[in-house]
């Protein structure tokens, strides 16, 4: 998938174009980029970073990455996308503007948007305006309970076999590996230590069974109370992995959320928890 900073570097074309923030990659996202590939034309993501809300004063916590969002994109089979940078400045352009300044000037000629979808200042801009401009607007309607609000919410409850059905994938969380306590090689369960992008939502603390590699993952998310800590952790343990992992970027899905996180009598009784947590990690079936 080729991907774009400004509309001059997509090369001339009729274009089908969805249009959204996409922000997760969700089934109802799905049906938008659907409809747009469905017009035969080369189709093109148009896709917002930051994320719009964020600009204008309000503190979201994204569900993906913009780096990770664009792989989710690239495996839906997009031709292309375009990655707006979401200003001020661009928050104020009025709807007809916005549409002629970017849609027009890549050759949009099919436009894919969920029916809820508003664009411009004020959010004035509607599917119907598109339409009035002379696009072919195919706007899609919602899918029952899924948006991007409801998954941040199963996510804080660390409710994330509900998610992934919304997502029609596992839920994830992901970050560089860094140098972390050690603690867990010295338990016998070598952990990495991931330093997740501090907009990136982090679910609900806990012990969870997952996947990253090609290798199950029991991931500790919290602040350690069996040592007292209290700054928060992202802590995969991948079963049967043998290599190094420090520097690089993991992606980690959550399939299960196992426990509650706690202290124990003895470090005893923790690596046994812990040894039981593996085993349900072993156990444990990917939700979607």
């Amino acid at each position: 998938m080729k991907v774009a900073r400004l509309p001059d570097e997509l090369p001339a074309a009729e274009r089908a174009v969805a249009l959204g923030s996409f922000d997760g990659v969700h089934v109802g996202h799905r049906r938008v980029l659907e409809t747009a590939q469905e017009a035969g034309l080369t189709t093109t993501v148009v896709t917002f970073w930051p994320h719009p809300r964020t600009v204008l004063g309000n503190r979201v916590e994204v569900l993906t990455t913009l780096e990770r969002r664009l792989e989710l994109l690239s495996d839906l089979g997009l031709d292309e996308a375009l990655v707006v940078e979401f200003t001020v400045e661009v928050a104020k352009l009025e709807p007809r503007e916005f549409a002629e300044s970017l849609l027009g000037r890549i050759g949009a000629r099919v436009i894919a948007v969920g029916e809820n979808f508003r664009f411009g200042r004020g959010a004035a801009g509607t599917p119907a305006l598109l339409g009035e401009l002379g696009f072919d607007v195919r706007p899609v309607a919602l899918v029952g309970d899924v948006s991007s609000t409801r998954v941040r919410q199963l996510l804080r409850e660390g409710r994330v076999g509900d998610a992934a059905k919304l997502l029609g994938r596992p839920a994830e969380v992901e970050g560089l590996v860094v140098l972390g306590d050690q603690r867990g090689g010295t338990l016998g369960y070598p952990t990495a230590n991931l330093d997740a992008p501090p907009d990136l939502i982090v679910p609900a603390y806990g012990i969870y069974a997952g996947y990253a590699l090609g290798h199950r993952a029991a991931v500790s998310i919290g602040v350690n109370p069996h040592y007292g800590g209290s700054e928060r952790r992202i802590e995969p343990f991948l079963l049967d992995f043998d290599g190094e992992l420090y520097g690089k970027r993991l992606v980690v899905e959550l399939w299960q959320r196992l426990r509650e996180e706690r202290a124990f009598e003895s470090e005893a009784d923790l690596v046994r928890q812990i040894a039981d947590d593996v085993e349900a990690t072993r156990l444990a079936e990917r939700p979607v």
